[in-house]
């Protein structure tokens, strides 16, 4: 198997995007040796514990709603090209996603870490919830088949909060600015939202690599 780490925040349209490439690719390459691995990065690591209002986080970042209808125009673009439906009008708090990056972390122990993402991923671009929140959690926790109950009880807890935000710390000092951004083999930085095609060709040659080996 070759380790694809993908260092990501769950309310990043890139990474949703991103995502949407690599699962095109990997559909059309069903036996593919890739083991995915997700890891934490905020876009907002100062966001107060409970988030914000969408409505002040868009002032503040983009000087309001005209500057984030200009800077969100080719996300929405991208993201219809990817058979996905972004609706911003339906968010309106911008969540701090420690709790949803601890919750990854836990998704993982338990195997089911993509199906999380996934969910956190459709709960705040196409459904608007707050994924800050830790019924919504709770929630996605749930129907990814993890117990709910263990899931409020951990999150009402100090559990992985330090190696969260440590492993965070360590993706920036590794060079790491922006996400999405997929690492193959531990050695290979890929940075951004990656069509299917760079995909299918990245896979085929690891094949092509196992087979003369």
């Amino acid at each position: 198997m070759i380790k694809l780490d993908i260092i990501s925040d769950p309310i990043c349209p890139w990474c949703y995007i991103g995502k949407a490439y690599l699962d095109n690719a990997l559909s059309e390459r069903p036996n593919h040796d890739f083991q995915i691995e997700w890891h934490p990065f905020q876009l907002n690591p100062e966001m107060p514990a409970d988030g914000m209002e969408r409505r002040a986080y868009l002032e503040g970042k983009f000087g309001g709603t005209k500057g984030a209808l200009a800077a969100y125009a080719p996300i929405v673009e991208r993201a219809e090209a990817a058979g996905l439906g972004i609706d911003f009008a339906a968010i309106k708090r911008t969540p701090n996603t420690l709790d949803a990056h601890r919750l990854i972390y836990w998704a993982g122990v338990e195997g089911c870490q993509t199906a999380v993402v996934s969910a956190l991923f459709k709960a705040y671009f196409v459904e608007g919830r707050d994924i800050g929140d830790v019924e919504t959690l709770a929630d996605i926790a749930d129907g990814s088949g993890m117990d709910a109950a263990v899931v409020l009880r951990l999150l009402a807890s100090d559990a992985n909060l330090e190696e969260t935000r440590a492993k965070d710390a360590s993706a920036r000092e590794m060079g790491v600015n922006s996400v999405p951004t997929f690492i193959v083999d531990g050695k290979h930085a890929v940075p951004g939202a990656q069509p299917a095609e760079l995909w299918l060709r990245v896979m085929d040659e690891i094949a092509e690599k196992q087979a003369q080996s």
